[in-house]
């Protein structure tokens, strides 16, 4: 079964308006406050070279050719396209993040008693038959039952290969631990999460100043979103509405236009390699076989190896009664 949030914002990114557009597709999907879709002044959409052609001669209303107005149209609809694909890669990302903590902390007392029950079975096989061969394979079952001492273990649960884990963290800054409630957050805090991701992107800033804020504030949104916390997603929509208002977009020249389709191009790349990595990983892949509710699918996992449980149960005491 194939799933990705990533996959299906990638399906309408691969028709470019023009030659080298980073998967924009023919036109802008998202509308402004009044419902009207940017730029939609032309359905034809092929830009002209840089320094425009013979369709480009006139001049518009805002003295601009036709060429640029096309080139800018195409501009938008790349960075439309881009911020729906960073925003399904992220979902995905906290999917992937809150399941891996989740199923560590349902099923991984499951699987180390599994392991314990294991090494209970192959020592009794061993006593009873006092062969070399069970006796060797009882030695390797408890060994791997108890492994050296991992980063993770010498400092006690706060400090891994990445650092201080988020609980040790909260602790430390006097915050509440708080593990997610759930793989997927609410239907409202990704409602919340994307408008929040949608009018506030970094990629929308036409100056270092603005990006920097943006950057900022997104950085806090993505925080929430992963903890699933719908209050402080609208306290954030409070807090970005009363803000001050977006740099207002201005016309720009063809070969400044050009560059920023290079770069959102490059910027699509990068994607799409975190959502092949994210994808490829054991987690991903897990998530991947229930797309529409990851959730159960922990419930499925803990139902099985309560089943498996039960059954190494049996069989070990039928071998030591």
């Amino acid at each position: 079964m194939t799933n990705s949030h990533a996959e299906n914002a990638q399906d309408g990114q691969d028709r470019p308006d023009v030659p080298g557009t980073p998967g924009a597709p023919a036109e802008p999907r998202a509308a402004d406050a009044r419902g009207a879709v940017p730029g939609a002044e032309r359905g034809d959409g092929e830009a002209p070279a840089p320094g425009g052609g013979p369709q480009g001669a006139g001049e518009g209303a805002d003295g601009r050719d036709e060429g640029t107005r096309r080139l800018a149209k195409a501009v938008l609809a790349a960075e439309q396209a881009l911020i729906e694909f960073e925003i399904a890669v992220e979902t995905f990302r906290v999917e992937v993040e809150n399941f891996s903590r989740l199923h560590h902390q349902r099923l991984g007392p499951m699987y180390a008693w599994l392991d314990e029950l294991d090494a209970q079975i192959a020592e009794a096989v061993a006593a009873r038959s006092g062969d070399p061969e069970d006796i060797r394979k009882a030695r390797e079952a408890r060994a791997s039952v108890l492994p050296m001492p991992q980063v993770e273990e010498l400092f006690h649960g706060w400090l891994g290969s990445e650092g201080l884990f988020p609980e040790a963290q909260a602790m430390l800054t006097d915050q509440p631990v708080q593990p997610p409630p759930k793989v997927r957050p609410g239907e409202e805090a990704r409602k919340l999460y994307r408008d929040l991701v949608r009018r506030a992107h970094p990629d929308l800033a036409r100056d270092d100043a603005e990006r920097a804020r943006r950057d900022g504030f997104i950085a806090r949104v993505n925080a929430a979103y992963g903890r699933g916390d719908e209050a402080l997603l609208r306290e954030l929509v409070r807090e970005w509405e009363a803000g001050p208002a977006p740099a207002e977009r201005r016309p720009s020249e063809n070969e400044e236009l050009y560059a920023r389709l290079e770069w959102l191009a490059e910027r699509k790349e990068l994607l799409a390699s975190v959502v092949a990595e994210l994808e490829a990983s054991a987690i991903g892949s897990m998530i991947r076989m229930a797309p529409d509710d990851p959730d159960a699918l922990l419930d499925e996992i803990a139902e099985k190896l309560m089943a498996d449980v039960r059954e190494r149960e049996a069989y070990l005491a039928q071998l030591v009664g």
